[in-house]
């Protein structure tokens, strides 16, 4: 009557597992109770403060240059903003933002000028 033992690498597996699980919780306690805390400086105590409410700046956009790319979007979404000299159909967002701020430059509306390339 041969009974089979267990093999004995099992066993060490397990212990070798517990072991490193007790070393995790020492080291995640010694970590924890090292921490002190830390001193508020001058800086942030005025940091802290609450600031005084700027002043609104003015706007970039003029509300007619706003309506005329609102103009420009519905065209796109209905299909019948074109480009230019070639008359092929704006299917970009972006390119019918940028027709509509043209529009609006050569309208005289308040709108920022283009960016240079570089």
């Amino acid at each position: 009557m041969a009974t089979k033992k267990a093999p004995a690498k099992s066993a060490a597996k397990k212990s070798t597992t517990t072991k490193s699980t007790s070393a995790r919780k020492a080291t995640a306690k010694k970590s924890s109770s090292s921490k002190t805390p830390a001193k508020k400086t001058a800086a942030s105590k005025s940091a802290a403060r609450k600031t005084p409410a700027k002043k609104t700046a003015a706007r970039k956009y003029s509300t007619s240059a706003g309506s005329q790319v609102a103009t420009e979007m519905h065209e796109m979404h209905e299909g019948k903003l074109k480009i230019g000299r070639s008359g092929t159909k704006v299917t970009n967002p972006r390119q019918a933002i940028a027709i509509g701020l043209s529009e609006a430059r050569k309208k005289g509306a308040k709108v920022p000028p283009k960016p240079n390339p570089k």
